[in-house]
């Protein structure tokens, strides 16, 4: 017994005393070893796909589905790094419905997944931020396992962690990576572990004060977006901007007072003209409220019976998250993956985007 506690002592002290630290940058072979192992949350809408199993990698765990159908992965490697993978949406409705219910909610603040139960979450310091109601619901359901899992993995030695997804799993690892962060910010982990994020093909998921405060934790070269420039994904929600969405001190959303010290011409430009299409702007934001908002909420509440509708802001300015890496498709791309123009999806699925990845890289 005591020759078999020294032993793994000794294989521990072997393993994790060789582990590389993760380094800031973005790699395009990371991001492909990312890919293929997304590939593997096998029920995807792009599951069809044959992407060859990630090379070095042993997916140590796999959670349950929960909320809309969401579930993710823990892949450790042989040199001691471990992957937390999101999965994307399936082809099931409630897993759309989460991409659908698009209101926009405080990024701090508590869900009420039922009457006695809370999740209360931290994912910017800035008051005026705000989040994807439905991918923080996910994360409400995801989150207290993934940081356990975490936590697990710290107490046995590892010390190196990607976090990554594609599509939906992109937007809500954004969100999870903006809470690991600031957990690191106060401490909670220990300086010498390192977490770096790989998002693919993720729409945007908050709004510009979110998506600075994102920018500023991780822009040492530890959060990516990877996008195809002909991927529609990315370019949602709906995004409107308003007069209330721009910093304040500014000339466009100023004051009676300060615009009286403006010329007559100018005045009557910022003074009308804008208010006018602010106007229809903020009609347009109300819109979006109501529909992606309190009308998805019902539906979203036949599956979550006990979820509590939150307060949605008067905000639908949403923005991408992290350092946006694009892939940028040539002819040989077009003639390889365009010839079926009733494909709507095709630029957004793993082929590809593995495809651009793997050619980027070689050039």
């Amino acid at each position: 017994m005591k020759k078999f506690l020294l032993l793994s002592i000794f294989i521990s002290i072997v393993v994790f005393g060789n582990a590389q630290n993760i380094s800031p940058g973005f790699s395009y072979n990371e991001y492909i070893e990312m890919l293929h192992i997304s590939a593997y949350q096998v029920d995807t809408p792009w599951s069809t796909v044959k992407i060859e199993y990630p090379k070095g990698y042993t997916m140590a765990y796999r959670s349950d589905e929960i909320a809309l159908l969401n579930r993710w992965d823990l892949w450790i490697s042989a040199d001691s790094t471990v992957v937390i993978s999101i999965r994307g949406t399936t082809n099931n409705f409630n897993s759309w419905l989460e991409n659908f219910y698009a209101a926009m909610v405080p990024a701090s603040g508590k869900m009420q997944i039922s009457e006695s139960k809370e999740y209360n979450y931290h994912l910017s310091d800035d008051p005026k931020a705000g989040v994807h109601v439905g991918w923080l619901l996910a994360l409400a359901y995801m989150e207290p396992g993934i940081s356990q899992k975490i936590d697990s993995c710290i107490n046995k030695g590892y010390r190196n962690f990607y976090i990554t997804g594609h599509s939906q799993g992109g937007a809500i690892a954004s969100l999870l990576t903006a809470n690991i962060w600031l957990k690191k910010e106060k401490g909670l982990y220990s300086p010498n572990v390192n977490f770096k994020t790989y998002c693919s093909a993720a729409p945007k998921p908050g709004n510009i004060n979110f998506a600075r405060q994102y920018s500023y934790l991780t822009q040492k070269g530890y959060a990516f977006n990877v996008i195809n420039a002909l991927d529609w994904v990315p370019e949602m929600p709906f995004t409107v901007q308003t007069l209330n969405d721009i910093n304040e001190l500014n000339p466009i959303s100023a004051d009676k007072n300060t615009l009286n010290k403006l010329g007559v011409l100018q005045k009557v430009y910022v003074g009308s003209s804008f208010r006018k299409v602010d106007k229809s702007l903020k009609k347009s934001v109300r819109l979006f409220r109501k529909y992606l908002g309190k009308k998805a909420y019902k539906l979203v509440n036949k599956s979550l019976v006990e979820l509590i509708e939150p307060n949605y802001l008067e905000n639908n300015y949403y923005v991408s998250a992290g350092e946006i890496i694009i892939l940028y498709p040539d002819s040989t791309y077009h003639e390889k993956f365009s010839k079926n123009p009733k494909h709507t999806f095709v630029h957004h699925m793993l082929t590809p985007y593995l495809y651009l990845a793997n050619k980027q890289n070689n050039e």
